[in-house]
């Protein structure tokens, strides 16, 4: 509900600020304004924002890259399901893992927006995200086939209406409402960057839906793989963001090829975490060269150093 209400709506507006500046989010409202008016102070609080998202961000898509590691040597080769559960807490657990990986994603990230957007991201990303597409439908399928798998459908689809009431009718819809903003990263300028980059021919009301109809698709697909399977191998699904790290190579250990099927998702995944980077980062870049007058190059260096210095506290925040 809120994805139609308010998400598409502000996406779409996003997207008409950018294109009708064709600036920065720094600059976007600086230019649109008018005279003696202060929207141009948005522009500072969507760096801020932008940072501080890359600060946890390219953490967690370290981890998508370790995992990616752990599967394509072996590491979850007829793992029991304890193995799997400590594989992850020993992770997050050890600094130098967490600071390696971070330190890998920045600098590819920085390194592919160094290239510029098209050449950059639209090659790189799109034949990913198709694979990745086709490869979480077809885990869908099989882990609701598992043994045990539909008492996780239930769990997931059908509605509990004495859970609504215990954690409060209002607390829900307000998880539902930054649930919308978070998964379509709006309400900080990350978009209005890729309004900036659109032609007069494309619809912008037609790109947010389909971008919201997408997204949707993958969430709700992506429950289908996890409650199953969290129900199949007797892992508790109310564990948050591990689970992906826990409930899935639990799935790869019982598939004929797991170990390649594994590998392909984490990479894959990876990329997937990687657009949501290299936006971001594109933003950020923008404002500074907007800012500062600096080249591009040069932007994605200095932000290289920014972002992992700031993200430094994120990963010792798991351990140390």
């Amino acid at each position: 509900i809120f994805l139609i209400l308010m998400g598409a709506p502000i996406m779409t507006m996003e997207f008409a600020i950018g294109r009708a500046s064709r600036k920065s989010p720094f600059l976007d409202c600086k230019v649109l304004e008018k005279p003696g008016t202060k929207w141009h102070y948005h522009g500072y609080l969507a760096i801020v924002g932008n940072y501080l998202l890359m600060m946890f961000y390219t953490t967690v898509t370290g981890w998508m890259l370790y995992y990616f590691y752990k599967s394509l040597t072996g590491h979850f080769n007829n793992a029991s399901v304890e193995t799997v559960s400590t594989t992850f807490t020993n992770m997050t657990a050890n600094p130098y893992i967490l600071v390696g990986f971070m330190i890998i994603t920045v600098v590819t990230g920085f390194l592919v927006c160094s290239l510029g957007v098209q050449n950059g991201v639209e090659k790189i990303t799109k034949v990913m995200m198709l694979a990745l597409l086709a490869l979480i439908i077809l885990l869908a399928i099989h882990s609701m086939l598992l043994k045990g798998g539909i008492e996780g459908l239930k769990f997931y689809l059908v509605p509990d209406f004495n859970k609504v009431a215990e954690i409060g009718l209002f607390n829900v819809i307000v998880a539902a409402m930054n649930q919308a903003f978070f998964t379509l990263s709006i309400g900080m300028g990350s978009m209005t960057i890729f309004g900036s980059y659109l032609s007069k021919d494309h619809s912008l009301l037609g790109e947010s839906i389909n971008i919201v109809a997408l997204d949707t698709f993958v969430a709700i697909v992506s429950g289908l793989i996890i409650f199953p399977s969290c129900f199949a191998f007797g892992v508790n699904p109310d564990q948050g963001p591990s689970l992906i790290f826990i409930t899935l190579p639990n799935i790869f250990i019982k598939m004929p090829g797991g170990r390649i099927i594994g590998s392909c998702f984490f990479i894959f995944m990876a990329f997937a975490a990687f657009s949501t980077v290299i936006a971001v980062f594109e933003n950020i870049m923008s404002s500074c060269m907007d800012l500062w007058g600096w080249e591009r190059k040069k932007t994605a260096l200095i932000n290289t150093i920014l972002i992992i210095i700031g993200s430094i506290p994120c990963v010792l925040g798991f351990n140390i």
